[in-house]
């Protein structure tokens, strides 16, 4: 059993192997359930995994067993385990955080995991109540908070606690993805119980035939702080117009309550509640045809924002759906990745002609760098393009990367320098959204450089010089030095 006295803020540094139990109990799908029962009690574990020599099959708990036994009695047929497992396992990393387990489980409502090592074989099984019971103060709990809200007032408050721990998270060593990975979990549990209480409080609910979508950064799954919303809606064609109007007062009410717990309204009106981010699945192939075919910069960035779309709530088969008509769509045109490579690279280059870094050189952020325009956007955007051409939607800049990477898209040795500079970059960027917020500021993307110290500068350059190698990259591959941008 794991140790209970450890700290609920360490808890946030622990790592899965510390915690994994071992080793492995495999049983074949023919077992009898009663002879596996046995298994378990003799190796005092709560699941074995079911399979042969292949991939598992299944999980078999202690939870299946209950359900096995209150069912039948123990008795009658149906005895084999391939009869009573759960499927699975779902896995997570031996080097992966334990707050990253919780969250997966939370959000998939499971109860065991699978720990997978470095060559991709189970070597593990970590569950529920191992994990939680590691510190009942511990910050995750703040999940279960958020699950148990009773008010939007109440969700306002857990919002500034999640600020809070994401502040202690980064003074830890661990790896930024997994921290926008923590925020990302912690803002869709926010937004669902938001949903909830809108439907348990005031009647108000998305019909069926309809899913909310968020976008953009949201959508992707790596936002550092809340600074704006955005999302829509989409709707299936057959929908009837009683509920076309149900669907309507939920954008409507739902943008409102993000805005009272402390998320703006987008200044762009990317929103579900205006009209052109709200249409029937029909409608949206329509709009994606024309920002294609006609890319104006405003049409340009719609469509960027739109392909990052996740459905968080509502009808799942919808979003996959827009998501596949999307892919179908750009790959049956001629010019759209090269009109959309030349909007990811619309910004000057990180560097002067002299090798400096480059600032702004007008304004009230005269003398400082956008960590946005200079280097996020550019290789979130890039990735998300390459990987489009490459008919993979979906998924955050780091999935996409890797995959790049497994298609020879983008070198071991380049895929290390960008990631590299994409995580310091982001890091960066939420420290300083933090010290604005203490400061009572509104957030901010830029930093100056004259601030920072010799070894900070240096810092910053090298990630900089990451964002040039992405840059030339992609670049190269679609040729931009020959295209008139």
């Amino acid at each position: 059993m794991p140790n209970k006295g450890i700290a609920g803020e360490s808890l946030l540094c622990l790592r899965i192997e510390t915690v994994c139990k071992g080793p492995v109990i495999v049983c074949p799908p023919d077992m009898d359930v009663i002879d596996a029962a046995r298994l378990m009690e003799e190796h005092d574990v709560t699941a074995v995994v079911v399979g042969d020599d292949g991939p598992p099959l299944g999980v078999f708990s202690i939870r299946d067993l209950r359900r096995f036994m209150a069912d039948r009695g123990g008795a009658g047929p149906g005895r084999k385990l391939r009869d009573n497992m759960g499927n699975g396992p779902d896995t997570i990393g031996l080097k992966d955080y334990v707050f990253e387990a919780v969250l997966k489980m939370t959000r998939h409502n499971l109860f065991h995991l699978g720990v997978v090592g470095e060559e991709g074989n189970i070597v593990g099984i970590v569950n529920a109540t191992e994990l939680l019971q590691l510190q009942s103060s511990a910050p995750l709990y703040l999940y279960q908070e958020i699950e148990q809200a009773k008010s939007i007032e109440q969700l306002r408050r857990l919002g500034q606690r999640i600020v809070d721990l994401v502040r202690f998270a980064l003074t830890g060593q661990i790896r930024i993805e997994s921290i926008v990975r923590l925020i990302s979990g912690f803002n869709d549990a926010i937004t669902l119980r938001l949903i909830a209480l809108l439907a348990s409080d005031e009647g108000i609910r998305l019909p069926a035939g309809a899913a909310y979508l968020v976008l953009g950064s949201e959508g992707r799954g790596e936002q550092t702080l809340r600074t704006d919303q955005d999302n829509a809606i989409v709707c299936a064609d057959d929908l009837p117009p009683e509920q076309l109007c149900e669907v309507i007062r939920f954008a409507d009410r739902l943008v409102q309550a993000l805005e009272t717990i402390g998320v703006p309204r987008c200044p762009g009106n990317i929103m579900a509640s205006s009209p052109q981010w709200r249409h029937s699945l029909t409608e949206w192939n329509k709009l994606v045809r024309q920002w294609i075919s006609a890319p104006t910069p405003e049409h340009v960035l719609n469509f960027g924002m739109l392909q990052d779309l996740r459905t968080l709530h509502g009808d799942h088969a919808l979003g996959l759906r827009l998501r596949d008509q999307i892919l179908a769509t750009v790959q049956r045109s001629g010019t759209f990745f090269t009109n959309m490579a030349c909007h990811v690279v619309r910004f000057p280059s990180p560097f002067t002609t002299f090798g400096r870094i480059r600032v702004e050189s007008s304004g009230k952020h005269r003398g400082k760098v956008d960590l946005k325009k200079s280097g996020i956007f550019p290789i979130a955007a890039g990735a998300t393009l390459l990987a489009l051409e490459a008919g993979i939607i979906g998924g955050n800049t780091w999935d996409k990367l890797g995959q790049l990477r497994k298609l020879g898209v983008i070198s071991g040795h380049d895929l290390e320098i960008i990631e590299a500079a994409f995580c310091y970059l982001i890091q960066l960027r939420l420290q300083r959204q933090l010290q604005e917020q203490l400061a009572d500021r509104e957030a901010a993307n830029h930093v100056d450089p004259e601030t920072m110290t010799d070894k900070e500068r240096e810092r910053f350059r090298q990630a900089l010089q990451g964002v040039s190698t992405f840059l030339w990259i992609f670049r190269d591959h679609y040729n931009l030095d020959y295209v008139s941008i």
